[in-house]
């Protein structure tokens, strides 16, 4: 598995691991925290005690199985806030621009000619590279573009995840660049990837999943970017 943690300002050690560990799993217990990172549960409680107070995480009562109701962390807007986000009012107050004077449809072309070009950059690059490889060099590009990405093998299927969106706010409102992404794995990869969990639908990350088969993925691959949203 390979995995980026990227810089959290202001924040350091044990207290960044666990803002970075509620961004992936929220919402988390006390409990979660300590079992992940093998420290007491009174160590877990002091970082989680400053990081509420400096409004990085709210906490909440919520039912878990039979039990009485636990505390559960998540973040708040100013802990999102501490992730990557690549300016994503600029671009898309941009984005907008382009719209009224172009159209929608100039949005779409845009975001395909962006992700073709680095595609076709990277298939020379990873020529007759496994997918392993080619997942690699992935995650390293993802996370040094802000995304948290990393990849794993689960019940004999590859994973790839994106623990963060760093242009969410354009994702939102123009959701072609998540279908251009997606036919970007898929060339890179040349593989079929197929994405089960969405940031923008409230899930704790973007993850697919991967067949590398380079006949499926062709088969499989869209004739439009509409069709991959």
């Amino acid at each position: 598995m390979t995995f980026s943690t990227p810089a959290i300002s202001g924040h350091r050690g044990l207290r960044a691991q666990i803002l970075l560990e509620i961004k992936k799993s929220q919402p988390v217990t006390t409990k979660d925290l300590s079992a992940t990172f093998g420290v007491s549960a009174n160590a877990v409680r002091r970082h989680l005690k400053e990081l509420e107070v400096d409004g990085s995480i709210i906490y909440g009562r919520e039912q878990r199985g039979m039990g009485a109701p636990v505390y559960v962390y998540r973040l708040t807007g100013r802990g999102e806030s501490l992730f990557p986000n690549r300016y994503e009012d600029a671009l898309t107050g941009l984005l907008h621009h382009v719209e009224e004077r172009a159209g929608r449809g100039e949005i779409s072309r845009m975001f395909a000619d962006q992700f073709r070009a680095r595609a076709e950059s990277l298939k020379t690059e990873l020529a007759d590279q496994p997918v392993e490889v080619r997942l690699q060099r992935l995650v390293r590009l993802l996370s040094e573009e802000g995304y948290m990405a990393e990849w794993n093998t689960r019940e004999g299927t590859l994973r790839l995840a994106e623990h963060n969106c760093a242009i969410r706010a354009v994702a939102e409102r123009y959701p072609e660049v998540c279908a251009a992404e997606r036919r970007f794995l898929t060339e890179v990869l040349a593989a079929q990837v197929e994405r089960h969990t969405h940031i923008t639908e409230g899930s704790n990350s973007c993850e697919y999943s991967i067949t590398p088969d380079a006949q499926a993925a062709r088969e499989g691959a869209p004739r439009s970017e509409q069709e991959l949203a």
